[in-house]
């Protein structure tokens, strides 16, 4: 398969270098996306990228894109898609530029990684079961609900994760709790006033329990699934990863975008597109909902 066939053209987020900076992000949905900048004479300059514009460095909100420039790896069209998996992986970035060629370097669109992954749901590669996949993956992270939203920033910066799995008091799931959600209240000041507070006490937003910034619905499955019922989930339900779990709801680990693009390029042998692949949502497994 050519590059050339999962290239995407059209519906691109392209923006002015003269745009602000907080009217770009706002554009974005979660700290894998970017948007693409270019000069008055359309000539590419580089992409806006919330971790490396908020997490990275501290651009203010009211900078002018030009000044707040991440760059990318640049995709050339006759890249292998090995090429493209970890030029996603290292960069943290979903969604990259493509070029024709190194001589002319003609930005032609963008590789996306949901469209690498609607090429991956064909492939018998990904007939694997989930268990298989944890096996090779670094213990779970979680964290419980009450904890205060600074010990989820530590683990953060700790672990690198862009996710941290939420559960209760008694290690059941509850939600998943996200850096890129995080990133409105972290640009504000460290602590405000709290409403109807006679003495005026300062409240730490660091000091919040995790639980109000939880994201509640999540998809979850379980081992004994396989690697290909987690990319149908991924791009059927437009999420970044699955919850895997027991029956008592307990997590057992998750599987991310990231780990999907790993997957394919440690794997990456010959093999053959099976002649009916294409799991239906729904089909040979069904997945819960908490």
């Amino acid at each position: 398969m050519s590059l050339t066939d999962i290239l995407k053209t059209e519906r691109i987020i392209k923006v002015d270098e003269e745009e602000i900076l907080s009217s770009v992000l706002n554009k974005l949905g979660s700290s894998h996306d970017a948007a693409f900048v270019f000069s008055k004479k359309n000539k590419y300059l580089g992409a806006i990228n919330p971790y490396y514009c908020l997490i990275k460095s501290s651009y203010p909100a009211n900078a002018k894109v030009k000044h707040c420039l991440f760059h990318p790896p640049k995709i050339y069209l006759d890249n292998a898609l090995t090429k493209v998996a970890q030029s996603m992986i290292d960069s943290k970035v979903h969604y990259l530029p493509v070029f024709l060629d190194k001589n002319k370097e003609e930005f032609v669109g963008i590789i996306s990684a949901r469209r690498l992954l609607s090429y991956f749901k064909n492939l018998d590669l990904f007939k694997v079961k989930i268990a298989e996949v944890l096996k090779n993956k670094k213990p779970l992270v979680t964290i419980e609900e009450n904890e205060p939203i600074g010990k989820a920033i530590n683990l953060f910066r700790k672990t690198h994760y862009s996710k941290l799995v939420v559960v209760n008091g008694g290690g059941k799931l509850k939600g998943v709790l996200s850096y890129f959600d995080l990133i409105a209240y972290l640009a504000l000041p460290k602590t405000k006033e709290a409403a109807g507070d006679k003495k005026g006490e300062k409240i730490s937003f660091l000091n919040l329990p995790v639980k109000n910034f939880t994201k509640t619905y999540v998809v979850v499955l379980k081992k004994d699934n396989f690697l290909s019922d987690v990319i149908n989930l991924i791009l059927e339900k437009k999420i970044g990863s699955v919850i895997i779990a027991n029956e008592d709801k307990v997590p057992e680990g998750i599987v991310t975008t990231r780990d999907i693009l790993q997957f394919f390029i440690q794997k990456n042998t010959s093999y053959e597109k099976p002649k009916n692949s294409t799991l239906q949502f729904g089909g040979f497994f069904k997945p819960k909902m908490i």
